[in-house]
């Protein structure tokens, strides 16, 4: 293996002015002019740059290995020629998992659950989504199962007023269970489409925490067998190779059915988002790019990949 990849995590953390780059600014400093040479030196040095910019280690080889063969069937001598080959492989590598939820089924209640750490913006999707659903001219339901965290079930009901949608929640340090459970009896009794429900953050390392989100899955299951339609684990694209732990942790507690990454915009780990689907494939459905309520894109991997390997400079 190229110590280059042996040696990243001494690398990062020895150079964090580095490693707070664009994969786009590190790009143009290795590729700079017109004209590309590709040789090993270059090779490494492009291997090192997805890797700051938190590609991963395995994804890194298998993207710079598909340009070593292309550049032996093809003539990449210019950087407008690189940069078309790099961003069609991250594509190819994105594509099987770019994948939107599905609408709702006519007649029935879809249950979304969002899991994920303290602090990863999960009642914020919660109300991203809710716009979003409405936009497609569905009803939608709120449900604030974050019974622990202070202010959390008043931060979401906020959204539920802006947005003029029914929420459903209890009082501080309530059975987060219960709220699940009488949220999901009274959606489906008022015939709502989409159910979305906020989970309390939580340490992918809290035992306690994971079985009651176990339970809050239980609870629903009895009120509607097919409950929760999806699970969604929202992670911060800035936490890097940390949301590969959490992932790893929510995956092995809890049927975990897709993704959704955060603070997007302008992370100079945005390469997270090939790490993780070329680790789990799980579906991506949104990315969150920005602060406001309309900052939720759907993943498409060519736009991923052309805001990662810019045309010129970032």
């Amino acid at each position: 293996m190229n110590p280059l990849l042996s040696n990243n995590a001494n690398r990062v953390n020895a150079a964090p002015q580095q490693a707070r780059e664009s994969f786009g600014t590190r790009f143009f400093r290795l590729f700079g002019g017109s004209r590309v040479t590709l040789d090993e030196t270059a090779y490494e040095a492009l291997e090192e740059a997805l890797i700051l910019a938190d590609v991963g280690v395995t994804a890194t080889t298998r993207v710079v290995e598909r340009l070593r063969q292309r550049s032996r069937s093809e003539q990449i001598s210019d950087r407008a020629t690189l940069v078309a080959a790099l961003r069609e492989e991250i594509v190819t590598l994105l594509t099987p998992v770019a994948q939107p939820l599905p609408d709702p089924l006519p007649g029935s209640t879809t249950v979304i659950l969002l899991v994920g750490v303290n602090g990863v913006g999960k009642t914020t999707l919660a109300a991203r989504l809710a716009r979003e659903f409405q936009r497609r001219k569905f009803t939608v339901m709120l449900a604030a199962c974050d019974t622990f965290r202070a202010a959390a079930i008043e931060q979401l009901g906020v959204w539920s007023d802006r947005l003029d949608i029914p929420m459903v929640a209890q009082t501080r340090g309530a059975d987060a269970a219960a709220v699940a459970h009488d949220a999901v009896l009274s959606a489906k009794a008022k015939s709502i489409n989409v159910l979305l429900i906020d989970s309390a953050g939580r340490a992918h390392v809290n035992t306690d925490l994971m079985q009651q989100l176990q339970k809050m899955v239980r609870v629903m299951a009895k009120v509607d067998a097919t409950a929760p339609n999806e699970t969604l684990l929202v992670l911060d694209a800035a936490n890097g190779q940390n949301a590969i732990a959490q992932c790893e942790a929510f995956t092995a507690e809890i049927a975990v059915t897709g993704l959704c990454l955060t603070k997007v915009d302008g992370t100079a780990r945005a390469g997270i988002v090939i790490s993780l689907a070329e680790r789990f494939g799980l579906p991506i459905s949104y990315l969150g790019v920005g602060e406001g309520i309309d900052d939720l894109v759907r993943f498409d991997p060519l736009n991923f990949a052309v805001r990662l390997v810019p045309d010129a400079p970032t």
